[in-house]
C-alpha cells in the first residue's frame, strides 16, 4: 500500500495577478494563511487553477517558492510542473524539487495527443527524477485521457502516489480503483463528485471551491473519514448550487470573482481568459451568500 501525500482537502490555489500581469504575492500570502488556519491539508499552486498555462518558468517557479517560504512546513506542498512537452515538465520538476516540494501534480500532455504508451513513457520519466508524483486526469482540458490500463501499468512505479481525476466518470474510477487498488491512492479532481469518490476509497480532494470555502471542504473529508457518512454527504449536497455556480464558466474565472466577494483585491485573468460580466458576477456572489457565516 502506497502512502499517500496528504489524504483530506488540498485547495488548487489561484494565483492573484496585477492589473498588469504581475503576481500579486501579497494577496497569494493572504491566502495561504487562511488556507492552513482553516485546515486545508496541502496547497497545489501552479495548477490548472493557477493559471499555470500562462505563465512563463520563471514565474511558475517563483510563485512555488513563495508558496514554500509562506506555509513553512505546515503542510504538503505539491507543486504543479506538468506541460505537454516532457522536457520542459522534467526540467520544472528538477527545479521544484530543488525547492523542497513535497510532490508534483503533472497534467497529461495536452495538444500533442499522445497515445498511451506515450503518456506512460512522460510519467514514468518524471517519476525518474524521484519526486511523489501526482498524475492529473483531466480528457475536458488536454483532449486525451489516461486509459485504466496506463494507470495501473504506472501505478507499479514508487514514485507514483496518487491520481487527480477530473475526467467526470464515476464507472471509469470504479474501474481504475479496481485495477489498481491501494497502489494508487485517488483523489476527486471535481468539487461535485467528492463524496463519491470517497465512497470508492478515495483519499479525498484537490478542490477548487476551497479557495473560498476551505474549512467547509476540510469538514467534508473530515465527516466522510470519521465515519459521519450523513454529514459529509449533506454538505456535498449543499455545496451542489455554489459548484455549478463556479463551474458555469471556465475555471478560474469565476473563483477569481467569487474571491472579490470575500474582500479580496480584485482578482486579474490573463488573456485568453477574460472576466465574469457584472450579471455572472451577482449570479456568484448569490451562490455564496448562505455559505457566508460557515467561514
Amino acid at each position: 500500500m502506497k502512502q499517500p501525500i496528504f489524504r483530506g482537502s488540498a485547495t488548487a490555489l489561484v494565483t492573484p495577478f496585477f492589473s498588469d500581469g504581475a503576481v500579486d504575492y501579497e494577496t497569494l500570502g493572504r491566502l495561504i494563511d487562511t488556507q492552513i488556519s482553516a485546515g486545508t491539508d496541502a496547497l497545489v499552486p501552479c495548477g490548472t487553477t493557477g493559471e499555470s498555462a500562462t505563465m512563463n518558468d520563471k514565474e511558475r517557479l517563483s510563485v512555488i517558492e513563495y508558496t514554500l517560504w509562506k506555509t513553512a512546513g505546515r503542510i504538503p506542498v505539491i507543486a504543479g510542473t506538468g506541460t505537454n512537452d516532457t522536457a520542459k515538465s522534467a526540467a520544472l520538476t528538477k527545479s521544484a524539487q530543488h525547492l523542497g516540494v513535497d510532490g508534483i501534480l503533472a497534467v497529461c500532455p495536452y495538444y500533442n495527443k499522445p497515445e498511451q504508451e506515450g503518456i506512460r513513457r512522460h510519467y514514468e520519466t518524471l517519476a525518474d527524477l524521484g519526486s511523489p508524483v501526482i498524475v492529473y486526469h483531466v480528457p475536458g482540458r488536454t483532449g486525451r485521457g489516461i486509459a485504466p490500463e496506463t494507470l495501473k501499468e504506472l501505478s507499479a512505479h514508487p514514485n507514483i502516489v496518487g491520481l487527480k481525476d477530473a475526467g467526470g466518470s464515476l464507472q471509469e474510477a470504479a474501474t481504475v480503483r479496481s485495477l489498481c487498488g491501494d497502489d494508487l491512492p485517488v483523489y476527486s479532481g471535481d468539487d461535485g463528485c467528492i463524496v463519491p469518490f470517497l465512497s470508492l476509497g478515495g483519499e479525498g480532494v484537490i478542490s477548487v471551491v476551497s479557495n473560498i470555502l476551505p474549512r467547509v471542504v476540510h469538514n467534508l473529508c473530515i465527516a466522510w473519514f470519521s465515519g459521519d457518512v450523513k454529514g459529509a454527504c449533506d454538505l456535498q449536497l449543499r455545496l451542489m448550487p455554489l459548484v455549478k455556480a463556479l463551474f458555469r464558466r471556465t475555471n478560474p474565472v469565476p473563483i477569481k470573482g467569487a474571491l472579490e466577494y470575500l474582500g479580496y483585491p480584485e482578482q486579474f485573468l490573463r488573456l485568453p481568459l477574460c472576466p465574469l460580466s457584472a450579471e455572472e458576477k451577482e449570479s456568484v456572489f448569490e451562490a455564496m451568500k448562505p455559505w457566508l457565516k460557515e467561514e
